[in-house]
Formats: structure tokens, C-alpha cells, sequence
């Protein structure tokens, strides 16, 4: 290739990728090993002491999921990126490398139900404390931040109903305080929005969602920005302090705009052990490689759907940063003007009984409890992914219970409109 950049889509398929230099296999294979042979015992004392890189063990490192990390960050525009085995164990490994007990990180109200059970109830067991603010009220973040502040987690398009979070501004609070900003970019995916480019240090995916986007494959990835100093104050002393189990290295010292990412795979991955299979990260790669294809595909019907939906007579109302006269229009307009994704929410005038009862009538659109799939998808949040939040926490998760959320295919429009009209009308 010339010198020039390649464009999102020739990244989709080729970056981290070669022939395979001893078969000539054009796909990247699928590295079905637990281990790896040294050259000799030099070789592999410096694998071990961080003096060289290269394979030791597949739960730290593998050739088919490495091809997945570089391809990852390149989409995101970060300088490395650590797969692991789901979007909730890369939270859990990038949170270690940041709080030590009793450190407090702020996350915004609107998020997964998984996510808010998780750091309510989980992350109490580690001594990490939650903060929640309010994402449509940026200075709540601003009241929330304590010297024992270590990080702010937001999601770029919020689940359920796909809210646009105003990235740059939150990035900006963070600074003030001179913590990390986490982006969970799932709902979005790169090629919607890149929270790197909006003042994001660390950006987390489910793969298990758009960017893998067959639902058949479990996996989670972990995107350093490369843009924070970890040795200022002495806050993160696990990236800023000599490793007595690497002969004293200093990451931050040492690797410098990678360190992050290391730290999670040296500290994190190795002792915790969430690694994603050499399978799985294959199945995900194969994903990744349609998906500026199917991401526009994706809007393209949920935009469509949402305009049937606001204009149906046993619809309250529809949330769809998409549309004209939604509050996260010119949010949506401003980071994702491509489109406004594929998760949306709508509420019917017939309150939790209807929605439960919509649910169950659908055909082409399956009840379970994921999004991002090529397959259209429904969920009832209020009676499932967020029925351990009490009423009022589920209204101001946007999972009232009259809400339903709809991850939208990429079938023929034409069809989910129908499927949905059937539903409606019965």
C-alpha cells in the first residue's frame, strides 16, 4: 500500500492480519494451544521478566486473539488493546489496575443492568465504591468527585434507550481531576463513534455485541488510549510503582503509552484469568469484518423503526437520539453522524402489562436478553436485565415499566414493521 492511512473499512479487514508465514493461510488461524515453546531458557526468562515480547501461555496471550487486540485498537485509535473472555470481565480488570479498597469511581446512572448490579453489589466484595451521577447533568460529576476518586466510567450510546452521552464534557471533568475517563463503547462501536477522539483514556467493548454481531460468540476487549500520565500524584501505584513480581519494573516507566494496557494483561489477565479462546476470538475477528457494512445497515432500520413506532396510536412515547424531536439529537448529530445506533426504547400507553404482553407476541423479533446481533431483538428491561433496581432506580435507568427495548436487525425493514404492526395490533 502507499503511505496514506487506510480507511475504517480496509482496518475492518486487515489490521493485525498477514498470511500466516508458514502455510500461507490467508485468514488468521485459529491458535488452538494452551502454551508455547521457548528457544531456550534465555528466551524464556525474558518472556517472563517483561524483557521481551512474545508467547508463554494462552490464559496471557495468543497469536489469533493478538491479530483481535491490534485490529481493535486500530478501529478505536488507541495504541494496544488486551481481549478477554466477556464485556464484564473487562471491567473488572480495568478497574484492578485503578482502585486499591476503599477508592471510589463515578459512573453515570444510565447504564446495562449488568453494569449497575455489578458495581453496586460485585465490586463491594473488592472494596470499590460507586458514585452515580446523572449523564444528562454534567456537573453531578463534578459534585461527585472525592480525593479518593480514581476513574469516571460512562457508556458513549447508553443502554436502554440508546442515549447519546455528551463524551467531551465528562472528558473535560475527569481532566479536572486528574483521573482516567472509561468509555463503554459498545452500543456504538468504533465505526459510530471513537471515544478516544472525545478526551477518552480507556474505552471497554462487550465483542459479544455489534462488533462480533452473530451472537455466537462470548468476548471482551480492553482499548488504551495512550493519552494518561499514570505517574502524576502517585494515584495509580500500580502502573507508577516498582512490580516486585517483574524484578522492580515501573509500566508506566517502561512501556509508557501502552502501560495501561500491559498493566491489564501483566496484573490483571495473568492473575485473574479471564482469557478469551483462541475460538471465540476468531469468530470475532470474522465479525468484525462486515461490520461498517452492518452497523449502517443497523441504523438505517432503526431509524425507520423508530418513525413507525412514534407515529403508532398504542405508542407513548419513543427514545431515539435519531429522531428530529429527541432530546439526544444534537448529541447524536455532534459524535455519531453516521447514525444513532441500533438500541432504542419506546414506551406503550398500556404501562407494564403491555409491554410484557408485546413482548410475548412478536415473531420475527426474539425476546432474550442481548443486543447487537444481526437478528432483530426485544426485551422487557423493567421485568429482566433490570428488575433488581426498585422502581424508582429503574425510571431513572430509563427502564420504566412500561419500556421496551429493541435491538434492531439487519432484516428488511419492511418486515420488523410488519412483525411489530401484528404485535400492536393484537
Amino acid at each position: 500500500m502507499s503511505d496514506r492511512l487506510p480507511g475504517f473499512s480496509t482496518l475492518a479487514v486487515h489490521a493485525g492480519a498477514q498470511p500466516d508465514p508458514t502455510t500461507g493461510a490467508r485468514a488468521t488461524p485459529i491458535y488452538q494451544t494452551t502454551s508455547f515453546v521457548f528457544n531456550d531458557a534465555d528466551h524464556a526468562a525474558s518472556l517472563f521478566g517483561l524483557q521481551a515480547f512474545g508467547n508463554i501461555y494462552t490464559r496471557i496471550g495468543n497469536p489469533t486473539n493478538a491479530v483481535l487486540e491490534e485490529r481493535v485498537a486500530a478501529l478505536e485509535g488507541g495504541t494496544a488493546a488486551l481481549a478477554v473472555a466477556s464485556g464484564h470481565a473487562a471491567q473488572v480488570v480495568v478497574l484492578q489496575q485503578l482502585l486499591q479498597p476503599g477508592d471510589e469511581f463515578i459512573a453515570a446512572r444510565k447504564l446495562y443492568g449488568g453494569s449497575i448490579n455489578q458495581f453496586t453489589h460485585a465490586f463491594k466484595s473488592f472494596g470499590w465504591n460507586v458514585v452515580w451521577a446523572d449523564p444528562d447533568d454534567i456537573s453531578s460529576f463534578e459534585r461527585a468527585v472525592t480525593p479518593r476518586t480514581k476513574a469516571i466510567f460512562i457508556e458513549s450510546t447508553a443502554t436502554p434507550a440508546g442515549s447519546i452521552t455528551d463524551i467531551e464534557a465528562i472528558s473535560t471533568v475527569a481532566r479536572k481531576a486528574g483521573v482516567p475517563l472509561i468509555v463503554d463503547n459498545t452500543l456504538a462501536s468504533p465505526y459510530l463513534i471513537r471515544p478516544i477522539d472525545h478526551g477518552a483514556d480507556i474505552v471497554v467493548h462487550s465483542l459479544t455485541k455489534f462488533l462480533g454481531g452473530h451472537g455466537n460468540s462470548l468476548g471482551g476487549i480492553i482499548v488504551d488510549a495512550g493519552t494518561f500520565d499514570w505517574s502524576t500524584g502517585g494515584k495509580y501505584p500500580m502502573l507508577s510503582e516498582p512490580r516486585p513480581e517483574y524484578h522492580g519494573i515501573r509500566l508506566q516507566e517502561t512501556f509508557g503509552n501502552f502501560a495501561f494496557a500491559i498493566a491489564c494483561r501483566v496484573l490483571g489477565l495473568r492473575d485473574l484469568g479471564p482469557a478469551l479462546s483462541p475460538f471465540n476470538a476468531f469468530m470475532i475477528l470474522t465479525g468484525i469484518e462486515t461490520l461498517p457494512l452492518r452497523m449502517q445497515r443497523h441504523c438505517d432500520n432503526a431509524k425507520a423503526v423508530a418513525e413507525y413506532l412514534a407515529g403508532h396510536p398504542a405508542v407513548a412515547s419513543v427514545s431515539y437520539a435519531g429522531l428530529p424531536s429527541d432530546k439526544y439529537n444534537q448529541l447524536a448529530r455532534k459524535y455519531a453522524p453516521k447514525g444513532a445506533g441500533a438500541v432504542f426504547t419506546f414506551s406503550l400507553k398500556g404501562g407494564y402489562d403491555a409491554g410484557v404482553s408485546l413482548v410475548s407476541k412478536l415473531q420475527l423479533f426474539s425476546p432474550l436478553a442481548n443486543v447487537g446481533d444481526t437478528r432483530s431483538l426485544v426485551i422487557h428491561p423493567a421485568s429482566t436485565t433490570h428488575s433488581q433496581l426498585d422502581d424508582a432506580a429503574k425510571v431513572k435507568s430509563g427502564a420504566g415499566p412500561d419500556v421496551v427495548r429493541l435491538s434492531v436487525g439487519i432484516e428488511d425493514k419492511e418486515d420488523l414493521i410488519a412483525d411489530l404492526e401484528q404485535a400492536l395490533g393484537a
